[in-house]
């Protein structure tokens, strides 16, 4: 148990190298060795959200104490997220297991190495290792996205990708000028140094932080470094598309913990430092999600919209900076997440059923083969990610308007949400008609519906409910989160006075 923290990286880091490795294996081989992979780490995250409940694990590789060497921490909200992934990834992988994952090379592997950078990103202590995890996720992303064929793939890839290596750029410049001044990366250090920082060195640390920020915003993919997201998303393969659904949440999670834990209410000259950017930031991103949205003509391009009008809600939720604000945003993060992965998946059934000619495209085709089943599936998933009672999606909207208040940033927040809803309503309204009821008798008939990729979406849109019937255990459990995340003081002190065993872990 001293090394369990550690397992959700090394699992997938093992697994993908063995799946490289093994070039010449059966497919059977291969898929039954990334289902297993990516099944385990339910159980890991399940673990390790019962030992964060017993207080704040800190793992110190190589047995190296704090703020030196590689230290991975798993407290409430790394312990939550990574449950979140897991459950992602397996509906994902499921659903690919089925052909998806003939369309190019290397597709278990690079799966795997997706996961080993996700997981990383979220346990790791450290603004190197985060830098670290960042590019093998986006290293391994690269090659998801052009997995298969279409030259609207490559577009959106070579966009993506260079966009992604100009943020590397800036993330490296960041954190090297943040240990110029400094001396430290571990967080919990790097809490305290900035709270004590001399007053010449400030503007310096703050010029790094905004550059960390706009990283961050590129990587969560928040106004005005949005562009690359709809596109990217719309031409991957759904179980690729899916996946990605976590990807924005990774930047969404880096500004919380960065601008809470190290540029929060106790870092002195530099307190709050990133509040004045969020809020309009977090607002245009809404209004222009909501917008292209409306102006999608494929099913993958509304859902990409939407992903964006998640992460601009989920922005809104930090700007607001209060206690049940974030609250409300991290049961927002957990049901857009596995919503709007479950929808990319059903994007893609529908895809097959329709046939190449219609794929993914808002025009009247053929009649789909168990059209009540779909439109069902289909109509549960649009009230859930637009927010209509009695889902989730509703839950965490109210969450965040109760949390809002009264007040000027009320009436905003009122006005953007309730708006992008009702222009969501509209949106899906236009898509669902289309696919059921405006067909062409003309059209050749498209494929039928694979049950195993069926049971990948109804598991994530099954989520949905889930989340309403237990939100009362969970909305305890985010309480805490939220407590710890508040209180970067008593976190820096249980890092920074751990105890190393001698078995190489300490906690």
């Amino acid at each position: 148990m001293d090394h369990l923290a550690i397992l959700p990286i090394l699992l997938p880091m093992f697994a993908g190298a063995l799946l490289l490795l093994s070039g010449r294996a059966s497919e059977g081989f291969k898929r039954s060795l990334c289902l297993l992979a990516t099944l385990l780490q339910l159980p890991l995250a399940i673990a390790l959200m019962a030992q964060a409940s017993g207080g704040l694990q800190v793992y110190a590789a190589g047995n190296w104490m704090p703020p030196f060497g590689i230290v991975l921490v798993v407290d409430h909200l790394a312990a939550l997220l990574l449950l979140v992934t897991a459950v992602l990834a397996i509906a994902a992988v499921v659903y690919a297991v089925r052909g998806d994952d003939l369309l190019g090379a290397n597709f278990h592997a690079l799966f795997q190495f997706q996961l080993m950078g996700i997981n990383g990103a979220f346990l790791t202590g450290d603004l190197f290792n985060l830098f670290v995890f960042f590019e093998i996720l986006l290293i391994a992303s690269y090659a998801l996205l052009l997995h298969g064929t279409g030259s609207a793939r490559i577009r959106s890839g070579l966009h993506y990708v260079l966009l992604n290596l100009f943020g590397s750029a800036l993330f490296l410049i960041a954190i090297g000028t943040l240990y110029g001044v400094t001396g430290t990366l571990n967080l919990a250090d790097l809490s305290q140094r900035v709270a004590q920082l001399p007053a010449p060195d400030a503007p310096l640390v703050g010029a790094a932080a905004m550059l960390l920020l706009v990283v961050f915003g590129l990587k969560a993919a928040v106004f005005p470094l949005y562009f690359w997201l709809p596109k990217a998303y719309a031409a991957a393969t759904p179980p690729v598309a899916a996946l990605f659904a976590i990807m924005t949440k990774v930047g969404i999670y880096s500004i919380l913990r960065i601008y809470t834990q190290v540029f929060g209410d106790t870092a002195g000259p530099l307190a709050d430092l990133a509040n004045g950017w969020l809020w309009p930031a977090a607002l245009l991103t809404l209004v222009l999600g909501t917008i292209g949205a409306l102006a999608a003509s494929t099913l993958n391009g509304l859902i990409s919209y939407l992903l964006v009008v998640s992460v601009g809600t989920l922005l809104a939720g930090l700007a607001l900076d209060s206690h049940d604000a974030l609250v409300g945003s991290l049961y927002y993060l957990i049901h857009s997440t596995w919503v709007c992965g479950a929808l990319f998946l059903f994007a893609g059934i529908i895809s097959r059923c329709r046939g190449p000619r219609f794929v993914g495209r808002l025009v009247p085709g053929p009649a789909l083969s168990r059209p009540t089943l779909l439109s069902g599936l289909f109509f549960l998933a649009a009230i859930s990610v637009i927010g209509l009672p009695p889902l989730s999606g509703f839950v965490g909207k109210l969450l965040l308007l109760r949390a809002a208040e009264t007040g000027v940033a009320a009436g905003w927040l009122y006005s953007l949400l309730l708006g992008s809803g009702l222009v969501s309503i509209i949106a899906f309204s236009r898509a669902g008609s289309t696919l059921f009821w405006r067909t062409d008798p003309a059209a050749a008939a498209g494929g039928s519906v694979d049950n195993v990729r069926l049971v990948a979406v109804l598991a994530l849109l099954l989520c949905s409910p889930l989340l309403v019937v237990f939100a009362g255990p969970l909305l305890d459990y985010l309480t805490i989160t939220v407590d710890q995340l508040l209180d970067p003081q008593e976190y820096a002190r249980q890092v920074l006075s751990m105890q190393i065993n001698t078995s190489g872990g300490g906690h």
